[in-house]
């Protein structure tokens, strides 16, 4: 009886943080969402919490990386806007040697190359110890992406898988700024009409981290949103001349020259070591051991049709559900990159688990926002043993969009087209 009891106060629970949907699929996939995504997330939390080295001032996790990971890149930006020359740490041996001097011997090292006009974001951060930062930084990145993503949807319990993601988890666990990447994009999509100046200024932000955004100037041109395109130009101009102001512009020419070529050190190591923790098509490949151009020439055979899928859905369907062209506009993004690591896909799940809640996916759609929600757990796995294969999860979600919004009629295009002024409104309505 007891065993009866605990089982139905769970289904209990299950329901009050399920919200009940017209379709029971679209339900039931909610919920697993909800119950694995749990299981996995306080699993792997305990695990990383046990094996980590909490020795003060910089705690290291089992494979002695600091505690945050990728957020110590971005805390010594900060630190280096403080000194002379800070382009010299594009240098990977003078930041591998200065990280050294900061966290002590036996640390395996890292790349520093971020954009330079990172510097002015992270300036603020080194005012603070190493953990502060940190904790101000992580609580920042989910306040603001929660705070976004709430107003995009009916009900907060929606919500609920996407911060249980795998997505989500590797965002915390690497210290990365995609929570924070993922609040400018959502709200990107609901300014690009109501607030087009404003929309325009975070797409210039997103170039702090280009490889999330890139599809934007094709997007904008096909739909002819000229102010976003003036806007957003504007803003990169404006950056690049703020950074060289405040650091001098040889840090724009070491960048350049030393930060992109380290960049694609990752892309070309014979050690195959980062392949876990990049589902794009370049990097699938190059996990079997091919050449960097048979790689490459792939990555190319994926990232043109979706660039021309971009601009096709912005030209000729940009009338259409908003909620659909912007899921696509996501998985073309993850799928035409050769550079993007899991934890970026947080958007694109957030996209794929709010079709489900809207009732907008049939079959197929479903089992594709499932392998979405799943990728960089399926990236891990794969990657791990060198094989390919979550690649091609978005690249196949951005077909199924297409299809989707080929066959939608034209006049619920039309229709939609007087809303297309509150955008957010059309996010938050839960029907199809």
């Amino acid at each position: 009886m007891l065993v009866g009891s605990e089982q139905t106060g769970v289904s209990a629970a299950l329901k009050r943080l399920v919200p009940q949907f017209a379709s029971t699929d679209d339900r039931v996939f909610l919920r697993d969402f909800l119950i694995f995504g749990a299981i996995i997330f306080v699993l792997t939390a305990a695990v990383y919490i046990a094996t980590t080295s909490w020795r003060l001032p910089f705690p290291r996790d089992n494979t002695t990386l600091a505690l945050g990971r990728d957020f110590l890149n971005f805390w010594m930006y900060g630190r280096a806007a403080g000194t002379p020359d800070p382009s010299r740490f594009y240098d990977v041996a003078t930041y591998n040697a200065e990280l050294r001097a900061v966290l002590g011997p036996g640390f395996p090292g890292q790349n520093w190359s971020y954009p330079p006009s990172v510097m002015l974001l992270a300036a603020p951060f080194a005012q603070f110890g190493y953990l502060t930062a940190l904790a101000v930084w992580t609580v920042l990145g989910l306040v603001l992406f929660l705070s976004v993503a709430r107003s995009h949807v009916d009900d907060w319990r929606i919500l609920l898988p996407v911060a249980l993601s795998p997505a989500a988890l590797f965002c915390l666990i690497s210290g990365q700024s995609s929570f924070i990447t993922a609040a400018m994009l959502l709200t990107i999509f609901a300014w690009l009409d109501r607030r087009p100046v404003l929309a325009g200024v975070l797409i210039g932000l997103l170039t702090l981290k280009p490889q999330v955004g890139f599809l934007f100037p094709f997007m904008l041109i096909a739909a002819g949103r000229w102010r976003v395109f003036a806007s957003a130009t504007a803003t990169t101009v404006l950056l690049v001349g703020l950074t060289g102001v405040a650091f001098g512009f040889q840090v724009w020419v070491d960048f350049v020259a030393k930060g992109l070529p380290a960049q694609n050190l990752v892309l070309s190591d014979p050690h195959r070591i980062a392949t876990p923790f990049y589902p794009t098509v370049f990097m699938n490949v190059r996990g079997l051991d091919l050449d960097y151009a048979v790689a490459m020439t792939a990555q190319l055979l994926v990232s043109v049709p979706a660039i021309l899928a971009t601009i096709w859905a912005f030209r000729y369907r940009r009338d259409a559900d908003p909620r659909l062209l912007r899921a696509l506009f996501l998985s073309c993004s993850v799928a035409a990159s050769p550079y993007l690591l899991a934890y970026d896909t947080l958007a694109l799940t957030f996209a794929a688990v709010t079709l489900l809640s809207a009732g907008l996916l049939n079959g197929a759609g479903r089992r594709l926002v499932q392998l979405v929600f799943w990728i960089p757990t399926l990236q891990l796995v794969f990657g791990s043993a060198h094989l390919p294969g979550p690649a091609l999860i978005a690249p196949a979600f951005a077909a199924w969009l297409v299809l989707r919004l080929q066959a939608e009629p034209m006049q619920q295009g039309v229709l939609r087209s007087l809303d297309r002024f509150s955008f957010g409104n059309a996010c938050r309505d839960s029907r199809p």
